[in-house]
């Protein structure tokens, strides 16, 4: 078993109590994720991970940290943030018992356990700010944008008539502007 996520375990195997500390700092091998954003081929991804020997295998816990990039789910402006997630996993011996995990030749192989931690920690509708307003219904425009300007609203055809009449003079009496 050869790859950046995969770690031998040989000299804690089978030996409950044994611990070990890791640092692992490798590119993601493909892109993660499918949704507004994902991890893309070639972000940097840092485990900071600690592998222990328990009884029914070994136990893997960590700090997943890398970033994400994409688009706001409002504004559609492109958008990359951090994120960081923990883990813990038991990567079972091989043996009777069906296992999501297991160590495999006295290693363990952390690479769908840290890419699915962090593909269901992405956010379903990302924003750029947490008060995004989006787009303008009207004009596609974004709203951040025009924050300033004011927009006009559309005119509802029963009130158009209305339209016409203002009362600017002194006697603040309506007038026709015809």
């Amino acid at each position: 078993m050869t790859g950046p996520f995969v770690l031998p375990v040989r000299d804690i195997v089978h030996r409950p109590g044994e611990m070990r500390e890791h640092t692992l700092e490798v590119s993601a091998p493909e892109k993660w994720g499918e949704g507004l954003v994902s991890v893309p081929h070639g972000e940097t991804v840092v485990v900071d991970l600690r592998l222990e020997s328990v009884h029914e295998g070994i136990l893997a816990s960590g700090d997943v940290d890398t970033r994400y990039v994409g688009v706001c789910s409002r504004c559609l402006t492109d958008i990359a943030e951090g994120v960081e997630v923990e883990f813990q996993e038991l990567f079972a011996y091989p043996g009777e018992e069906e296992a999501d995990f297991e160590v495999q030749d006295d290693h363990v192989d952390l690479e769908t356990l840290v890419r699915e931690a962090v593909v269901l920690s992405l956010p379903f509708q990302p924003v750029c700010q947490p008060d995004c307003p989006g787009l303008d219904p009207a004009t596609g425009e974004r709203l951040a944008e025009n924050a300033g300007t004011q927009q006009s609203e559309p005119l509802d055809p029963r009130w158009a008539a209305l339209q016409d009449f203002t009362t600017t003079n002194d006697d603040e009496s309506p007038r026709s502007r015809g």
